[in-house]
């Protein structure tokens, strides 16, 4: 009888073992599975567009995109429209996005925190950078940056590469401001974060702020709605070159089926319809291959500042 008790002993601790050891293999599966390797190819495609201008008709805008990159890559394909650039960069780190138009200080925030990877950059007016500048009223006396001590300055969200970035670096180098936060509350009277390029504008038109900074030359965007505009507002500086936006993709698509994403874009060059949408969208003129190192400039200068510079 205790042989028995025994080897029934021995068998009991025998499957306790077992099943331990299965336990942990499918732990350890697991832990491999978020641990960066490649995934596979979503069942639905998320394209994420932080809107620059005219947000109201973005998703609208871009639907046709959508619905060609679902015929060309044989899935389903749709746009999301994110309200910051950082909503961006979370919803792409939370494999919510797999495929940003992500400006080149988002793409840099992505590349750094979630291992997001650019494949592609827009071309404009034939040039791969642009400048961000300083727009303000023509009668406002304003005549250059030291002039805008004291002033409330709009910008389009803390997150723009060309809305604030750039802006804030060169005032802070030029001025020998410490942080970002002196720079709104003691360089500065007051800031207003408008939510795009355009309302950042319109908010210096309208007497609301003193200085906009945005990309160049946003006042072209609206001179159907403000047909003074270029009268009204004046340019008094210009940031130095800044790379332009990117086409950026998760890091566990395969990288196969990313080739494939990257080659339907490139595409589009020579499909006006497909062009007019991205020129519609961000003014993009043509899609261009990018590299990581190309963003150097911007890694630097968010480097400089991440620690003071608050994304919300």
């Amino acid at each position: 009888m205790k042989k028995i008790v025994s080897f029934l002993l021995v068998i009991g601790l025998a499957l306790v073992l077992a099943a331990c050891g299965s336990k942990e293999e499918g732990s350890s599966n697991g832990s491999d599975a978020n641990s960066g390797s490649k995934e596979e190819i979503p069942e639905t495609l998320v394209l994420g567009f932080v809107p620059s201008v005219d947000s109201d008709t973005i998703a609208d805008t871009v639907e046709p995109l959508a619905e060609r990159l679902s015929e060309e890559l044989g899935i389903k394909v749709e746009g999301k429209v994110m309200t910051s650039f950082n909503a961006l960069v979370e919803a792409m780190g939370a494999n919510q996005v797999q495929v940003g138009f992500v400006p080149a200080f988002g793409y840099v925030q992505a590349n750094e925190q979630y291992g997001v990877e650019v494949i592609l950059k827009s071309e404009r007016y034939g040039s791969g950078t642009y400048k961000a500048q300083y727009l303000v009223r023509s009668d406002s006396g304003i005549k250059d940056l030291a002039d805008l001590e004291g002033k409330i300055w709009a910008y389009p969200d803390q997150g723009s590469t060309s809305g604030y970035l750039f802006p804030a670096n060169q005032l802070m180098e030029e001025f020998d401001i410490a942080s970002t936060t002196e720079l709104e509350t003691e360089f500065f009277s007051g800031t207003t974060q408008a939510g795009g390029h355009d309302n950042a504008a319109i908010a210096v038109y309208e007497g609301d702020a003193d200085v906009a900074t945005t990309f160049e030359d946003v006042r072209e965007d609206l001179l159907e709605e403000y047909p003074d505009i270029m009268e009204k507002l004046t340019v008094i500086g210009y940031t130095q070159d800044i790379p332009n936006d990117t086409i950026s993709v998760t890091k566990n698509l395969p990288d196969e089926f990313v080739q494939k994403i990257k080659d339907t874009f490139l595409s589009f060059n020579d499909d006006p319809a497909m062009i007019k949408i991205m020129n519609d969208v961000y003014n993009w003129d043509a899609i261009t291959e990018a590299t990581d190192s190309e963003y150097q400039v911007v890694k630097d200068t968010y480097n400089k500042f991440k620690d003071s510079i608050s994304i919300e």
